[in-house]
């Protein structure tokens, strides 16, 4: 099959058949093209998710995209958004051209509601995927247990807190770290 298909394709069912937005989406793509078409190594992937996680606009679009042009160039990276977005689309136009109250309806509430439990389930796997590939050092783990703590307290005390602030403080501090220690030396 060539390239550009297999990308359309393989996104294309990713977008159609999961659902809870990016960070459902992550585990299934990772599952995609790092284990069963062995388009990129789990670190390749890893990268991919930090920084569709770190640019503007939804996470998985963005990692399709990457995805998409760490394969097969510009072209890669079309096919695999226009994959992962189609399907999304699609439903959604019909849904809205076809019932005016989709969501009123006590069948689609309850099918929703049980929806955001595999979504639930879905984020929270590929956070210990990351979490367990992530290298084990003392700095990597400060950062994580430190957001981890201020996004707990902001949630329990409900205080106004940007995760965004909290990426950049992280990112801040990283830099000054690596800057510190001379560059990329492990």
């Amino acid at each position: 099959m060539p390239i550009l298909l297999d990308l359309f394709l393989t996104f294309a069912k990713t977008g159609l058949f999961t659902f809870g937005g990016g960070y459902a989406m992550i585990a299934v793509i990772e599952n995609n093209c790092v284990e069963q078409k062995k388009w990129m190594t789990h670190d390749q992937m890893m990268n991919i998710t930090v920084i569709a996680e770190s640019t503007p606009g939804p996470i998985a679009i963005n990692a399709a995209t990457y995805a998409g042009f760490l394969r097969a160039g510009f072209p890669g990276a079309v096919a695999a958004t226009v994959g992962i977005v189609l399907p999304s689309f699609v439903i959604i136009y019909i849904i809205s051209m076809f019932l005016d109250n989709f969501l009123e309806l006590p069948l689609i509430d309850n099918a929703f509601k049980g929806v955001k439990i595999a979504v639930g389930l879905l984020i929270l796997d590929a956070g210990i995927n990351m979490l367990q590939k992530t290298p084990k050092r003392l700095f990597t783990q400060a950062i994580l247990i430190g957001s981890f703590a201020a996004v707990l307290c902001a949630h329990l005390f409900s205080l106004r807190f940007s995760s965004i602030a909290l990426l950049f403080v992280s990112a801040v501090i990283s830099l000054a770290l690596f800057m510190v220690k001379g560059g990329d030396k492990k």
